[in-house]
This record gives structure tokens, C-alpha cells and sequence, in this order.
């Protein structure tokens, strides 16, 4: 993708202007974001789809009582002839390729933070309530038509006791009505009531971003797991400086300590060791980025991947006239020198070829770099079309 091409999909603005000047900004309503845009699949296929146990869906309706919800799979849903619900399906790109292409429309934004797609279906009257999220979203318009109003307001305050999360005091600044192909930006935090007029399919494609509570968290897991490591091999190519495993390994010594007539008091002796083991740990960009790099490449819990081809061999080379691509569920990220694959480090280095692997999820066998590969990259990607994360497509 070239990020200085301007893009139908954003509204004829390009990739940087558009990061430069809407994104984590301010809304953007994009008018045939997509031309003539018809979803892959249909509202009957996602009615189908929520029945599936490995498909995290939610249905949402508003009645008299109020706001209700309820957490699928769902064997039984209402009438399409009864106005006022809306039912969620998420990540539907790790269940169908089309999506995960469509998805991959918006790379000019790093995997890093990519999430995943919701689509909703409803019928006349149905939506979620006023609402905001803590992450960027595209809302991509797919069949029918919705009425959005959105608002940049301070006020998130939420009703309490309820299912879902409603703003208390929704106040509209702008409102569209968005026909299939249409587009809405929306930056965190942006007040928004998207409501059904008539059938309607919307296509969420959502955005992740972490909390320093998480980051913190991550952080100090990664740390762990290194120092275990660590204290048991000091050694091999990915082995991390966290701290050399010694270090750590030396037991509590407190000669000279005198008797005591508080037993219950906590010494402080122990708090001051404790303090100083910690100080020995480095927290850098090391240590961030192998943390980083397995957490953002972990496939989601429902995440499948289908048993390769055992004829396939790139043994001898890939052939000139077949390719390779990713499957749709596997994310292949790269940092320096260091490559991570679903929740794992490779047991290779980035090298360009496996870059541009990671870059465009395909590798074409006439491509100079395929015909360079190394025999254990090779050996790599033989075991990557095995676990199915990998895919060889003949010409």
C-alpha cells in the first residue's frame, strides 16, 4: 500500500493525511467508502454463524423493561419480523476470508493495533443505545440503511444497573444516515447511537488499545518468564538480558541479625533485599518488544487453523508459479532482528523475505527473495504450512 496515494476508502484522502489529521482526532463521515459494496456474507449467514460455539456473538434489545442482553451461541433467534433487536457477532474475520480481506484494507494502520470485525444485524428500531468506546472504530455501512447521531461531548457519564454501557445524557451534534458502502470514522471517546431503519447490517472494524494497566501487567509477566528462564538456561539465540540468571539464584542472607521480641514484625532486612532484587531487573526495549511481540500475535481462543497439506515440501525451493499466504488467522509481526508468529518467537530472524511475508501475507515464488530463501527458513515455513498458519496456493 502506498500511504501517500489517496483512497476511495477514505474519502479520497490519503493514508498519511488522514492519520495526520482524524485519527485519534475527530469524526469522519466518508460517502462510498466502498462503491457498491455487498457484504460476503448475508444477514441469514450471520443468523447461522452465532449458533456456532467458537463465535462470541450477543443479542441486544430494548422493550418496555428496558435494555436486554443476552451471550450466544444461540440456537433460537427472534423473528425478523420483530422490530427493536440487534444481534453482534465478533471477530466474524477469523471466520471468514472475504472479511479478513476487508479488514486488510485498513493496514495503512499497524497490525499492532488492529482488533477484529463485528458485524450486527437488526431489524427496524434496533442498536445498542447512545454509547462511546475506549478505541477507534470504522463503520462501515453493508446492507440497509442506519441513522447515526454522534457527538464529541465530555459528558460519558453512564446509567447505572443496566447490561450495557449507556451514556446518560446523550446530546446529538451531528446526524447521517448511511446507505451500504458508506463509512463513519470515530476516535475514542466519540458519543455515538447508531439505530436501524429497516433490515441493516453494519460492519465494525475495531481498533485495540491497551491500558497502561495492561502494558504494566504485560510487562511484568514477560519479566517473570524470563527469569525463570533465565535461572535455568542462560544461554540460546533468543535468551534475553533480563537479568543473568546468578543474579537472582543467591538465596536471603542476614548474618548478625539480633534476636528479636516481635517475631510478627516483617524485617527490614528482607524488605530492603526484596527492593534491590527488583532494581536488578533491566525493563527495556528488549524486554518490550519480545513481550509485545508474542501478546499482539497471540490468535484469539476461537481461532482455528486447518491441518496443512502433507504433500507440500519447499524443501527444494517454492516453485515459481505458486505462492504462499498467511491464513486469515495468523498474525506474523517483526521487530529488528526478532519475528513472531501466533503468540510465538520464531525460531528464525526477520529476514527481508519473511518481512515482506509479514508485510503483504503473501509471498510469490517468482519473487527474488522466495528463490534466496535459506534452507532452514525454508524448514520454518515447511512447519508453518503443517500447523496450517501457512498456505500454498498453485497457479
Amino acid at each position: 500500500m502506498t500511504i501517500d496515494q489517496p483512497l476511495t476508502l477514505l474519502g479520497g484522502l490519503t493514508p498519511q493525511a488522514f492519520m495526520r489529521d482524524y485519527w485519534q482526532r475527530k469524526p469522519l463521515l466518508i460517502r462510498q467508502a466502498i462503491p457498491g459494496f455487498k457484504p460476503s456474507l448475508s444477514i441469514s449467514d450471520i443468523r447461522q454463524l452465532v449458533k456456532r460455539e467458537e463465535v462470541e456473538s450477543r443479542l441486544i434489545w430494548h422493550d418496555a423493561k428496558g435494555w436486554n442482553m443476552k451471550s450466544g451461541p444461540f440456537a433460537r433467534l427472534p423473528s425478523a419480523k420483530q422490530a427493536n433487536w440487534t444481534l453482534l457477532a465478533q471477530s466474524v474475520d477469523l471466520h471468514d476470508d472475504a472479511t479478513a480481506g476487508l479488514v486488510h484494507q485498513f493496514r495503512f494502520i499497524s497490525d499492532a493495533r488492529l482488533d477484529d470485525a463485528m458485524i450486527s444485524i437488526a431489524t427496524d428500531g434496533g442498536g445498542v443505545g447512545p454509547h462511546f468506546d475506549s478505541y477507534d472504530v470504522f463503520l462501515l455501512q453493508a446492507h440497509g440503511q442506519r441513522r447515526w447521531r454522534i457527538s464529541q461531548q465530555a459528558d460519558l457519564t453512564l446509567e447505572a444497573g443496566l447490561p450495557l454501557k449507556i451514556l446518560k445524557d446523550f446530546k446529538a451534534e451531528e446526524e447521517f444516515v448511511l446507505e451500504p458502502g458508506d463509512m463513519l470514522y470515530l476516535p475514542p471517546h466519540a458519543a455515538h447511537d447508531g439505530v436501524a431503519q429497516g433490515d441493516c447490517m453494519t460492519i465494525s472494524i475495531g481498533f485495540r488499545a491497551p491500558t497502561q494497566a495492561v502494558l504494566a501487567c504485560g510487562m511484568l509477566e514477560a519479566a517473570n518468564d524470563q527469569i525463570m528462564a533465565n535461572l535455568g538456561d542462560t544461554g540460546g539465540l533468543y535468551a534475553l538480558p533480563v537479568i543473568p540468571g546468578p543474579a537472582l539464584a543467591s538465596t536471603f542472607k542476614d548474618p548478625g541479625t539480633p534476636a528479636t521480641d516481635s517475631p510478627a514484625a516483617l524485617p527490614q532486612t528482607l524488605i530492603d533485599a526484596t527492593l534491590k532484587a527488583v532494581q536488578k531487573i533491566k525493563f527495556d526495549e528488549a524486554l518490550a518488544e519480545r513481550f509485545l511481540g508474542q501478546w499482539l500475535t497471540e490468535p484469539p481462543a476461537n481461532a482455528y487453523f486447518e491441518p496443512g497439506d502433507d504433500d507440500t515440501d519447499l524443501s527444494n525451493g517454492l516453485p515459481a508459479n505458486g505462492r504462499l499466504a498467511l491464513d486469515r488467522c495468523t498474525r506474523l509481526m517483526y521487530r529488528n532482528r526478532q519475528l513472531f508468529i501466533n503468540g510465538e518467537v520464531a525460531c528464525m530472524p526477520a529476514t527481508t523475505a519473511l518481512r515482506k511475508l509479514a508485510d503483504t501475507r503473501a509471498l510469490d515464488g517468482g519473487d527474488p527473495l522466495a528463490r534466496k530463501l535459506k534452507p532452514e527458513e525454508r524448514q520454518m515455513l515447511n512447519e508453518w504450512l503443517q500447523e496450517g498458519w501457512l498456505h500454498y496456493i498453485a497457479r
